[in-house]
């Protein structure tokens, strides 16, 4: 980008509460591949699941690593009623994944090759901003979709302090 140039700065479009859930697994011993990598498939194959039924309320993902051992995933979700939703239905493959980590931890088989691990935050409106400099969408701007910056403020404190009209 030349100097005179002015960068593409784009916020993402979110309106209302935001919900954002990480989720992940920690591989605590490499050696057990055959413990890990389904985890890691697993996860896949939800992600997979709700990209074919949007109704289940995920509205976009990211995957990301945090080290060689430890893998995430951040999730945006409609609300956090569609969340509580999906990870209780038993027509889903979470609701299986997870009785079959129970059942195996109630008879002992559970070993500790590999960490799970989530947290979910429920943001209010006014509570989160966003800026993408000569940036695709990412992120919440993927999820959501994007504004011309100015739209919503030019500083992190004029985005928060933003309301729908």
């Amino acid at each position: 980008m030349s100097a005179k140039q002015a960068p593409n700065r784009t916020t993402a479009a979110a309106e209302g509460e935001v919900v954002v859930l990480l989720i992940g697994m920690r591989v605590n011993h490499f050696w057990a591949v055959h413990q890990w990598v389904p985890v890691g498939f697993a996860m896949l194959r939800m992600l997979a699941e709700l990209k074919r039924d949007r109704s289940r309320g995920l509205l976009g993902h990211v995957l990301l690593t945090a080290s060689p051992r430890t893998y995430y995933v951040v999730q945006y979700w409609e609300s956090k009623e569609k969340l509580y939703a999906y990870a209780h239905s038993p027509q889903m493959f979470h609701h299986r994944a997870w009785a079959i980590l129970n059942r195996k931890e109630r008879q002992g088989k559970v070993r500790g090759h590999v960490g799970l691990w989530h947290e979910t935050y429920v943001v209010p409106e006014g509570s989160y901003e966003s800026i993408y400099a000569d940036m695709p969408p990412f992120g919440l701007a993927a999820a959501t979709g994007v504004l011309p910056l100015a739209r919503r403020g030019r500083t992190a404190a004029d985005r928060l302090a933003h309301r729908p009209a």
